[in-house]
């Protein structure tokens, strides 16, 4: 057998996949670190030279002096040559002083990028990855939360719609609400992993969205009514919304149930014009739905709305993994099959959460009223 065949380099002949686990194996043992490449002591390279002087192989020389074979290979082809040292970098050492500096930077300044924060505390060439990792001990890379705004009247508004139906049974509520689905679907929920070397996925990008399906649909108890679609380029006016309502709600569910239940049932809509018109106010009085059985939720209070969470539910099912859609009627379908998945137990949970929001919404009340008053004893004092 030649030198050659030995080394491997002879032939189509291979080391199998055992062999070669081997190889690695003795080469982890032998270098005591996993991935970390050891330079070649003067005594090895003295033993290698004399090895070759007699005949030997390098993969031989490999086996006698417990090495890589590769090592050996790389010394005999080029015996100058080493591996490059890693230089380790002088890192910034922060004192406690710039640490609690850039606590206080961060509280007063809330959302804030890394690099603001550290050149408003004078710590400028600092590295994004040193600037994250000292950050990541203190703070937390979050969303600002949105809220619609609410002023005094509105606030009032809530205060009084809380006392009011704070002894209600909102297990007899019938909660609805509208919601279009657009075909391009939200574009911050395009957001996901992807393998290094490959490109996104191009995503379709059109005017207002691609168009969209307006939905209504209606959650009491734990049952879900509907969805009902509504028809394209129809404008809710007062007539057609009451139009609507008799089309869908009353012909397709409500005029199943029982008497009983048709006697208690509390009609809950939003504050659209179409919603709250006399000539929608009166229609529906004349379906039995007046006075106590009405419920109107008070203006920029989507949080009084339990539909509003399955919206969100039923958002995550139709965009799930990003999926746009080319058609209204593929829009539609895929509301209808997330509509299938809800589940009854979760519908009943939104509905029976309206007890818990009313007292968070009263304690926050009783709160502010709270601080209004300590704030004008304090006033009082100081003009004293």
């Amino acid at each position: 057998m030649c030198d050659l065949c030995i080394e491997g380099g002879c032939g189509p002949r291979r080391p199998t996949p055992y062999i070669r686990c081997a190889q690695l194996l003795g080469s982890f043992f032998s270098s005591g670190k996993m991935g970390q490449k050891m330079d070649l002591t003067d005594s090895e390279k003295s033993k290698i030279i004399k090895n070759l002087s007699e005949g030997c192989s390098t993969l031989e020389i490999a086996k006698i002096l417990g090495c890589d074979h590769r090592t050996i290979k790389h010394f005999v082809a080029n015996p100058q040559k080493g591996h490059k040292k890693r230089v380790e970098r002088k890192r910034c050492q922060l004192t406690a002083k710039d640490l609690r500096r850039l606590k206080c930077e961060g509280t007063r300044n809330p959302l804030s990028s890394s690099a603001v924060l550290f050149q408003n505390c004078n710590l400028p060439g600092i590295s994004r990855s040193t600037r994250r990792s000292v950050l990541r001990d203190m703070a937390k890379v979050r969303k600002a939360e949105t809220q619609p705004p609410l002023n005094k009247t509105h606030k009032l508004k809530r205060q009084d719609w809380a006392k009011k139906y704070l002894k209600t049974d909102f297990i007899k509520v019938l909660w609805t609400d509208e919601m279009r689905v657009t075909l391009d679907g939200p574009d911050g929920w395009a957001r996901n992993w992807i393998s290094n070397g490959h490109r996104a996925p191009l995503r379709l990008r059109r005017q207002q969205g691609g168009g969209g399906v307006l939905v209504w649909t209606g959650i009491v108890k734990d049952e879900l009514v509907g969805p009902f679609r509504v028809e394209d380029g129809l404008k809710l006016s007062s007539q057609t919304y009451c139009q609507f309502l008799e089309e869908t709600l009353f012909k397709q569910w409500y005029r199943k149930k029982s008497a009983s239940f048709k006697k208690t049932m509390i009609f809950m809509q939003d504050n659209a014009p179409s919603h709250a018109s006399k000539y929608s106010t009166a229609w529906l009085a004349s379906k039995g739905l007046k006075d106590e059985r009405i419920m109107t939720k008070p203006p920029s209070s989507p949080d009084l709305n339990p539909i509003e969470n399955l919206w969100a539910f039923l958002k995550r099912e139709i965009y799930s993994e990003g999926k746009q859609y080319t058609s209204l009627n593929a829009g539609w379908e895929a509301v209808v099959a997330a509509a299938q998945k809800v589940d009854g137990q979760e519908i009943k949970k939104l509905t029976e959460s309206m007890d818990g929001r009313l007292l968070l919404l009263k304690r926050k009340v009783a709160i502010l009223v709270t601080d209004l008053f300590f704030k004008m004893i304090k006033m009082l004092i100081c003009k004293a």
